[in-house]
């Protein structure tokens, strides 16, 4: 069944998402090992796509943790070099589905404050037909509610849509609800399973 719209993640999908990166080239990788092992970042972060404040949850943390303040703080004052680099096979092949008239979503969990940011600096984040930020509304993948949130507002039926995902959980979630799925490992497999499905050529996915 050829999907009537394809809904991306963006994370490790569309940017790279890998902050111990940023962490080892700044501060070293025996610095960030400490940290990541006394301070659990991810958690912070996840709170922050569920919608809480973002320069103030960041600066909370830092404060609960002096002895890492400045790279807590950096979670915050250097996102932008969290959040890179861009994946820019994965981003022209949702501007070749554009092009062909396929609608285009996002489904994220991202942060309200941070997302806003983040689209002033890369175009790309503008472009979607709909954008279902965890932040913004108040629930993250992959619990069951914010696809169904998708579902009612596009008004596409689930075996209608197709989600692409780099973690498994968020895949199974979506799946469970009859949408079609790709396990995101790289551009090129999310390329041909998009071949496979007739929305794209062999020459627009390249």
């Amino acid at each position: 069944m050829t999907p009537e719209a394809v809904i991306f993640d963006i994370g490790n999908v569309l940017v790279t998402w890998q902050p111990e990166s940023h962490y080892d080239l700044t501060y070293g990788e025996a610095r960030r090992r400490q940290l990541f092992d006394t301070v659990d970042l991810h958690a912070m972060n996840l709170g922050i796509d569920a919608g809480n404040e973002w320069k103030s949850t960041v600066y909370d943390w830092a404060d609960r943790h002096p002895e890492f303040g400045p790279e807590i703080r950096d979670w915050h004052d250097n996102w932008i070099r969290l959040a890179s680099p861009l994946i820019p096979h994965s981003i022209r092949l949702m501007r070749r589905l554009k092009t062909k008239g396929v609608p285009v979503f996002a489904l994220t969990n991202f942060g309200r404050e941070n997302f806003a940011y983040a689209r002033t600096e890369y175009a790309f984040l503008n472009e979607f037909d709909r954008a279902y930020v965890s932040g913004e509304m108040k629930m993250i993948k992959p619990d069951a509610a914010i696809y169904k949130a998708v579902e009612d507002d596009c008004g596409i039926a689930p075996e209608r849509l197709f989600f692409t995902d780099d973690r498994p959980e968020n895949i199974d979630a979506a799946a469970a609800r009859g949408w079609q799925t790709h396990l995101f490992d790289g551009p090129r497999g999310l390329a041909d399973r998009l071949v496979g499905l007739g929305l794209l050529s062999a020459d627009e996915a390249a």
